[in-house]
């Protein structure tokens, strides 16, 4: 017969192979999920689906609100000239960042905190310095405000084709970066029935002007543009299927920076008074 310490010896036995097994199981499951997952980088992303981090946000533009909105204007010719990926990292920032941190609260107001709208990024060949000579891939990238990241969408100089459904207006082929906004009203919709389509289109314009400021900012130009084939669009940048477009921004190193300062403004307004 086996004795009762004898049958301790054998439970305790199983009891430990069974958690060998298990822990083993669960760490090989583990690696596998880790390693199927595309990580973040602060390297160019490479292949479809990689994320890069883009610079953290700065406060380093040293221009008042008041001279940012003095020198916004609609500019639609550029040189050919990159711009920075610091510069992409506040223009994205500056259309849906996030600005507070136990809700997760953006850059601009929202019905709701509903955030109906998703940004993309058509970024041409050469056209975003990284560092030293290292620029991000051509692509369309879609932007994640929570992270502060970017996913490369679809590979290639895309601007040609995207001036292209956006009735051949030369600035969105001659832009260094085309930053689209996308919207998905069902987000606003379920919560305010038809009228929230109004609070989309608020919003759309909201995130328009905080591109422009931060342009103005940077002393880069924008354009925002509303004529184009929102099917083509859509497949130009790679969409998803209920991500209706809304805005195509243009942004360039502008060949004319319009500037004005405090005493063009009183100038104007006294002679208007007479």
């Amino acid at each position: 017969m086996v004795s009762v310490n004898g049958l301790r010896r054998h439970f305790l036995k199983f009891i430990s192979i069974g958690a060998i097994v298990v822990g083993g199981a669960i760490a090989f499951f583990v690696k596998d999920f880790l390693s199927s997952r595309t990580p973040f980088t602060t390297s160019a992303p490479t292949s479809i689906g990689q994320s890069y981090m883009l610079p953290l946000p700065k406060f380093s533009s040293n221009i008042m609100l008041e001279k940012a909105i003095a020198c916004r204007r609609s500019i639609r010719d550029y040189l050919d000239k990159p711009i920075t990926v610091d510069a992409l990292s506040m223009l994205l920032w500056a259309a849906q960042g996030v600005t507070e941190f136990n809700y997760g609260f953006r850059t601009c107001p929202s019905a709701g905190g509903t955030y109906p709208l998703e940004v993309y990024a058509v970024v041409g060949r050469e056209c975003v310095l990284v560092e030293n000579e290292v620029y991000l891939p051509a692509g369309s990238y879609k932007y994640f405000g929570k992270t502060h990241s970017i996913s490369l969408v679809r590979e290639g100089d895309l601007r040609d084709a995207l001036a292209k459904a956006s009735l051949n207006q030369g600035w969105v082929r001659d832009a260094r970066v085309n930053i689209v906004l996308c919207a998905v009203y069902e987000r606003t919709t379920k919560v305010y029935g038809e009228r929230g389509y109004r609070y989309v289109y608020m919003e759309n314009g909201h995130v328009g002007q905080n591109v422009y400021l931060m342009a103005a900012a940077l002393k880069l130009g924008a354009v925002v543009v509303g004529a184009f084939y929102d099917e083509e669009v859509k497949n130009v940048v790679g969409a998803q299927f209920n991500e209706n477009p809304l805005y195509v921004i243009p942004v360039g190193v502008p060949k004319h920076f319009y500037e004005i300062d405090e005493d063009d403004l009183r100038k104007y307004y006294l002679r208007m008074r007479g």
